[in-house]
């Protein structure tokens, strides 16, 4: 059993803090890059994280730089396959599954694999911060096509928006490109309304997405972060497990759903 790879003080943190679910509602999960490794998709800031190898294109230059957005779009067209292929693990799973026992009330996340409504998570109880790779949307009439849309050539250098003719990329947030100002001020109000929030994988140290947990922290919320490595937020946090994420929300999921 998956569960059986966490150590005794893991387990014994991860009861309290199904107790602590099942008594503070409502519960948010705010999940980063460390919820998707298990599925196979690298992170961008470890020690072999994906900007250790490509430097991420900035939304200044990707604007003002036809070849620039012409090598954005090479590499796309390089990875997306692959990203496409990837499948939810246990943890992405586990999310689901207590959400659909309405034992927690909407995912936040910062990725944008899309494997949160993969496993199941309908798109009424997630919040993509970073947008979502599955989409192209254009940045002058906002239009949002899937990605497997025959409407663009996406196989042209530079492609443009068949509505419009303006510039288009993927519907994801690059570097310098503010976030969807209705999605964060939504997961602000929730963040301060909750009365848990439970991290999963996050490093916590992306704004302004990183704001939300803190925001819910000052306003009264238990603070639960299951992580690898240690992050700004460790010191608002009431509960801190260092462990793998797919196993953590695995024993989780089963201690509060046997609670409740």
């Amino acid at each position: 059993m998956l569960e059986a790879s966490l150590e005794l003080d893991h387990r014994l943190e991860l009861d309290r803090v199904a107790q602590t679910m099942l008594a503070q509602r409502p519960v948010i999960a705010f999940t980063g890059a460390g919820i998707s490794t298990e599925s196979g998709i690298p992170d961008f800031r470890g020690p072999s994280g994906l900007w250790k190898r490509t430097a991420p294109t900035g939304f200044r230059d990707f604007l003002q730089d036809p070849e620039i957005r012409a090598r954005y779009w090479e590499r796309r067209r390089e990875r997306y396959p692959e990203l496409a292929s990837k499948h939810p693990n246990i943890g992405h799973q586990s999310l689901n599954e207590m959400i659909q026992a309405n034992l927690l009330d909407l995912v936040i996340t910062q990725n944008i694999d899309g494997l949160h409504q993969k496993s199941g998570v309908t798109d009424d109880r997630i919040i993509e911060l970073h947008g979502n790779s599955h989409q192209i949307r254009c940045l002058d009439c906002r239009t949002l096509f899937p990605a497997d849309t025959n409407e663009i050539p996406l196989d042209a250098p530079v492609p443009d928006c068949p509505r419009c003719g303006g510039i288009i990329k993927e519907a994801t947030i690059s570097f310098g490109e503010p976030l969807i100002e209705e999605d964060l001020r939504r997961s602000l109000r929730l963040a301060e309304e909750s009365g848990m929030v439970i991290v999963v994988g996050s490093s916590l140290t992306v704004n302004p997405a990183s704001r939300v947990p803190l925001v819910a922290a000052r306003h009264g919320a238990t603070l639960a972060i299951i992580n690898n490595e240690e992050t700004p937020l460790d010191r608002y946090a009431e509960h801190i497990i260092r462990a793998p994420a797919g196993a953590s929300l695995s024993y989780l999921t089963r201690q509060v759903m046997a609670g409740s």
